[in-house]
C-alpha cells in the first residue's frame, strides 16, 4: 500500500485538491451561482471589468467542472455572435491555460507513472503528434475540464498545449456561436 501511495502521490494530490475545491464551492453555495443569468449579469456590469470578470469566472468555472457552454451562451446572448465568440475564445483559452498550470503545478506529469498498456500507448501517441492531438481533442471536447487535467498531467510541453488549444478552439466556438445565436432568435431571447 505504501508503494502504491508513493507511486501515485501526485495523482492523489490532484484528486484531493479538486475534491476539496469542489466541496468548498458546492457546500458554500457558490457553485450554484455559475449559471447563465449570473454570467450575463457579470458581463453587463461594466464593459471593461465585466469582460475581465467573465474571463476569471470561466477560468474558475472550468477548474470546478462548470460546462463551458454556459459561458459561451452568456457571452453570445449578451455581446452578440461575433463579440461573444471572440470574448469566449479568449476566455476559453485563458481558462484552459489556467487549469493546465494549476494542475501541472500540483500533479506534474503524474500520468507517466501509470503502469498500464493503455496509458503507455495513449501517451506515446500524444508524444508523437502533440499539437495535432490537442487540436483534434479540442475540436471534439472543447474546454472539458477532464481533458485539461489529462493534458496537464501528461507531460506535454506548455507551448505545444498552447498552440494546439489556440488552433483547436475556434471552429467549435464558431459553431456554438451560430447555434446559440439561432436558438436565441428562434426563442426570441434577442
Amino acid at each position: 500500500m505504501k508503494r502504491f501511495l508513493f507511486r501515485y502521490k501526485r495523482l492523489l494530490a490532484v484528486a484531493i485538491f479538486l475534491g476539496v475545491l469542489l466541496a468548498v464551492f458546492q457546500l458554500s453555495g457558490l457553485r450554484g451561482h455559475f449559471n447563465l443569468a449570473f454570467v450575463q449579469q457579470q458581463i453587463l456590469a461594466s464593459r471593461g471589468t465585466g469582460l475581465l470578470i467573465f474571463v476569471m469566472l470561466f477560468a474558475l468555472g472550468n477548474l470546478i467542472q462548470i460546462p463551458g457552454w454556459i459561458f459561451l451562451a452568456a457571452a453570445v446572448l449578451t455581446l452578440g455572435q461575433v463579440w461573444g465568440g471572440l470574448a469566449t475564445y479568449f476566455a476559453a483559452t485563458v481558462s484552459c491555460l489556467f487549469t493546465f498550470v494549476v494542475i501541472r503545478g500540483i500533479g506534474g506529469d503524474a500520468l507517466r507513472t501509470l503502469k498500464s498498456p493503455l496509458a503507455t500507448r495513449l501517451l506515446r501517441q500524444l508524444d508523437t503528434h502533440p499539437i495535432r492531438n490537442v487540436v483534434l481533442l479540442r475540436m471534439l471536447f472543447q474546454t472539458v475540464p477532464a481533458l485539461n487535467y489529462a493534458f496537464a498531467l501528461s507531460g506535454i510541453s506548455f507551448w505545444k498545449y498552447l498552440v494546439g488549444t489556440l488552433l483547436g478552439l475556434p471552429l467549435p466556438i464558431a459553431l456554438y456561436c451560430l447555434f446559440f445565436d439561432y436558438l436565441a432568435k428562434a426563442l426570441k431571447w434577442l
